[in-house]
């Protein structure tokens, strides 16, 4: 009888942790908006809640997924500088309050973001691209490097050999090595995307550079035939 009445407690012992763990939520799960300080790197629902409230406001978070990476937190900065907040990144009461306040007042960002300099604006979607061109091609130069790519790109809008929009500009056959080897698709840091916004906003490092190139690296006996504007880092920049 002894070995019945332990397979009968361990049944019982089993249906108790079944009907335990199906009543418990996971903590992820559980997460709201509030719960807790949210700060780059972390993951759950309360992130997901984070996402779909900057888009709604209209902020670009990219994909909802719950994960808080770099254009989360480019759209989480951008949001508390709106609002006059510490622009750090971490959300925390203060940015949770603004969030439900802008919801409440159906308060929406405008889809530009306009150059105070250069007198341009580019669309949300456009200044990732542009924060794409920063991490992808220059993410190992200094920031001045990461700006001066961007400024390339925004050169070429203003110049009649190139196509007209920024995603033309960017994805124009063998213009950028990034976008042909894959690297374009890499999630830009908060780096690239302040790069990208500087750009945007007037810094033009490179002296009106419409083309760059590494010369370690470059087999193009046609683009050292530009003439050189600067050099930055371990790039050239030519018209």
């Amino acid at each position: 009888m002894k070995p019945m009445r332990w397979g009968v407690l361990l049944v019982l012992a089993l249906a108790v942790w079944i009907s335990w763990g199906a009543i418990q939520p996971d903590q992820a799960e559980a997460q709201t908006l509030g719960s807790r300080v949210i700060k780059r790197g972390m993951v759950g629902d309360d992130v997901k809640a984070l996402q779909n409230s900057l888009k709604v406001l209209g902020y670009q978070v990219g994909a909802v997924d719950g994960i808080y990476g770099g254009q989360t937190l480019f759209s989480v900065k951008a949001f508390q500088k709106d609002f006059k907040l510490v622009a750090d990144g971490v959300v925390g009461s203060g940015t949770i309050k603004a969030l439900q306040g802008a919801k409440a007042r159906q308060w929406r960002r405008s889809t530009t973001s306009r150059g105070a300099s250069r007198g341009q604006s580019v669309s949300r979607e456009d200044l990732t691209l542009l924060a794409r061109v920063a991490f992808s091609e220059a993410r190992g130069e200094s920031y001045q490097g990461q700006v001066a790519v961007v400024a390339v790109v925004l050169n070429r809008l203003k110049d009649s050999r190139f196509p007209k929009t920024i995603k033309g500009i960017v994805f124009e056959p063998w213009a950028f090595t990034a976008v042909n080897d894959g690297q374009f698709w890499l999630e830009p840091n908060a780096t690239a995307y302040k790069a990208a916004q500087d750009a945007v906003n007037g810094w033009e490092p490179t002296g009106g550079a419409v083309y760059y190139y590494n010369p370690a690296k470059t087999t193009n006996k046609w683009i050292w035939s530009r003439p050189v504007l600067k050099t930055i880092g371990k790039h050239i920049f030519a018209k």
